[in-house]
């Protein structure tokens, strides 16, 4: 068995094996894999002992954020949009 191992995935998210600890990452609460293709999910590697690195779909997480959720807050905000100004028109 590898260090790393995705043990089942399903329409709310999927479970990761990590150092015989199991983890399920809902897609609720982790967007990047909701659409992504199974072997996509399935290609995750484990860097340096703490870090799941996802090359196909650019996704980084650490084991901390997996253990402590709560310290890792995943709100993105957005600034308010600017609006553009209209050049006149030349006739």
């Amino acid at each position: 068995m590898s260090v790393v191992e995705v043990t089942n995935i399903d329409a709310f998210g999927f479970w990761l094996l990590v150092h015989g600890k199991e983890y399920f990452l809902p897609y609720d609460e982790y967007p990047w894999f909701k659409d992504a293709r199974v072997r996509d999910i399935l290609g995750v590697r484990l860097v340096h002992e703490d870090h799941l690195h996802w090359p196909a779909l650019d996704v980084d997480l650490s084991l901390e954020s997996l253990e402590r959720p709560e310290s890792f807050p995943l709100i993105f905000k957005a600034r308010p949009a600017t609006p553009r100004r209209r050049r006149a028109r030349q006739v």
